[in-house]
């Protein structure tokens, strides 16, 4: 039933999508859902931003690392600074990008078509999807996507429903990426760059499947909480 729930929830935005680029992106994405954890494309993102609002904030940086055939593919993993609006201010306490670096970035346009390009027929995942996502969204929006609307496999809900299952108190932070690792015995890597956090979020994607049955055994469904 999961699984056909989010089929259909795929099939109706190909559907409704006016968008040749979009149209063509979900429907790409269809037999991923098909296919076991194994045999299926993953894409692991992380963005860093100028703070927690996608209507106001901007993207200053993506990482972007695949997983194939259950392994991360560490030498296609890429990493691109953005141009912004205005200065980084005080979000450079927390992802260390400073205005200075960002003399040689891209503009949006040029790395929202790099995006659309190398995500196609992958999976995305994310820890924490639903923020990156928001940010992805209202990027492609102000590209002149109409109402874009992407999906992505979210370990931190993953998690979660992994601990509630198990009946075990969710503590405030204990779902963070960090933290969520650690409970893996994985190691622990410094955090607030876009690169390092997604290889972060996708091996620990990889632990999670584990636990629940190998990927081998698993739906790409299976992973959509």
């Amino acid at each position: 039933m999961h699984h056909q729930l989010v089929k259909s929830q795929l099939c109706w935005r190909a559907f409704k999508s006016q968008n040749s680029v979009l149209k063509s992106y979900y429907q790409a994405l269809m037999p991923m859902l098909d296919k076991s954890a194994f045999d299926a494309s993953f894409m692991v993102l992380d963005l860093e931003m100028t703070g927690l609002n996608p209507s106001d904030d901007q993207i200053l940086s993506m990482g972007l690392v695949p997983i194939e055939k259950g392994q991360v593919i560490l030498k296609q993993a890429e990493h691109k600074l953005l141009k912004i609006e205005g200065s980084v201010g005080q979000s450079a306490t927390i992802h260390g990008i400073l205005d200075a670096h960002l003399h040689q970035a891209l503009p949006l346009h040029e790395v929202m078509d790099w995006f659309l390009s190398v995500t196609q027929g992958k999976v995305l995942v994310a820890h924490h999807a639903p923020l990156d996502l928001a940010f992805l969204q209202a990027a492609l929006s102000q590209e002149g996507f109409n109402k874009p609307k992407l999906m992505a496999v979210d370990t931190l809900a993953l998690e979660r429903k992994r601990l509630l299952r198990q009946h075990e108190t969710i503590k405030e932070g204990s779902l963070r990426l960090g933290a969520s690792r650690e409970r893996y015995g994985l190691p622990v890597y410094a955090a607030h760059n876009a690169l390092i956090d997604a290889l972060a979020c996708g091996e620990l994607l990889l632990a999670q499947m584990a636990t629940m049955g190998g990927a081998k055994q698993l739906k790409v469904s299976d992973l959509f909480c």
